[in-house]
């Protein structure tokens, strides 16, 4: 595997490049905006192709990266469903998976730090953002955070882990990279209480001063989302009740970008063809499937997503390829369920 441990020094935030192999494809977790083109840089001379980037939650002391990355890359974007992020490629939940080629990290919902925080779990090692700090742990006085969620999170979950479990986390301010789960519950001084109510004891008189970049960093990270072109783009953004009008067309084709672990949790619209997203490429390409249906039949494509920015996203990729008969449903299967749309398993 391939694995870099990447530090900003403004905001002591560790951000996190994986990849099974170089050549491949590449996930990143954390990323901070001003280093953009480091990570940039970084993923060209591994020839590494960025398809997602992971916030574990909302940050409060830097800006984030994703949507910065994804503008430049048409990465996925991905963060937990208790995001209170305005959009975001995909949610995921507690026992998820989000994987690339070779690596697959689960999702665990550690509340605490705030109330939409996230690790992510690989066989040998663990991101703990700012849950479990290398001997410390993620003050929780604000975002809604709770003493009392997060001592369940770090005692209930994390530490529940293999003793030997690496544990990567979000920051740190003191120059250690990495610990284990072993080491933190022998030596974290935050750790060795007997009760939750022990701990939120120490975690409420910790009296902090707010991070200097809050005021800034936490609106400005709760609006990431690509634009979905209702206004500058209306010729190819379409409502859902212009969906439902046009997909009765025999000139129609819908197609699905989502992956299988979507599709299988979340249902599919009828009729709809399958194009995964991270290979949408292949399909747009001369001689590709989707190609072919829009020159060859005279079809007209409809991408839809979860929530419309990978969607988005693919409407000027493909028309970056020459396929210009292309569309996208604006707010994904998400806003289609809400209009009642059909939905099938």
């Amino acid at each position: 595997m391939l694995f870099r441990q990447l530090f900003d020094s403004e905001s002591c935030t560790y951000t996190y490049l994986l990849a099974s192999r170089p050549g491949g494809e590449a996930l990143i977790i954390d990323p901070v905006l001003d280093r953009v083109d480091h990570y940039l840089r970084l993923l060209g001379e591994l020839d590494l192709t960025l398809i997602k980037v992971i916030d574990t939650h909302v940050h409060a002391d830097h800006i984030t990266g994703m949507g910065a990355l994804r503008d430049k890359t048409k990465c996925v974007t991905v963060m937990g469903e208790k995001s209170s992020v305005d959009v975001v490629s995909m949610r995921v939940k507690e026992g998820d998976r989000v994987a690339i080629e070779g690596l697959a990290l689960e999702v665990l919902f550690t509340p605490g730090h705030t109330s939409d925080s996230y690790c992510f779990k690989m066989p040998d090692r663990v991101f703990t953002g700012d849950t479990l700090f290398i001997r410390g742990t993620g003050r929780t006085d604000f975002q809604g955070g709770s003493a009392y969620a997060q001592y369940d999170s770090i005692f209930n979950k994390l530490l529940k882990l293999p003793e030997e479990t690496l544990v990567y986390p979000g920051h740190d301010y003191k120059g250690d990279t990495v610990s284990t789960i072993g080491e933190e519950i022998r030596f974290n001084p935050r750790l060795q209480v007997s009760s939750a109510a022990e701990y939120a004891a120490i975690m409420d008189n910790l009296n902090l001063s707010n991070p200097k970049m809050m005021d800034v960093a936490v609106p400005a990270n709760k609006v990431v989302g690509a634009g979905q072109g209702l206004d500058e783009h209306a010729r190819w953004a379409l409502t859902t009740q212009q969906v439902m009008q046009r997909r009765d067309g025999q000139d129609c084709v819908l197609v699905d970008l989502r992956e299988e672990s979507e599709r299988a949790a979340n249902g599919v619209i009828p009729g709809s063809v399958h194009a995964p997203y991270r290979r949408l490429d292949q399909f747009v390409k001369p001689g590709g499937l989707l190609r072919e249906m829009v020159e060859r039949d005279g079809k007209q494509l409809i991408y839809y997503c979860a929530y419309g920015e990978r969607s988005a996203l693919a409407v000027q990729t493909s028309q970056g390829m020459g396929v210009k008969s292309v569309y996208h449903l604006v707010g994904g299967i998400d806003a289609w369920g809400s209009a009642g749309g059909a939905l099938e398993r």
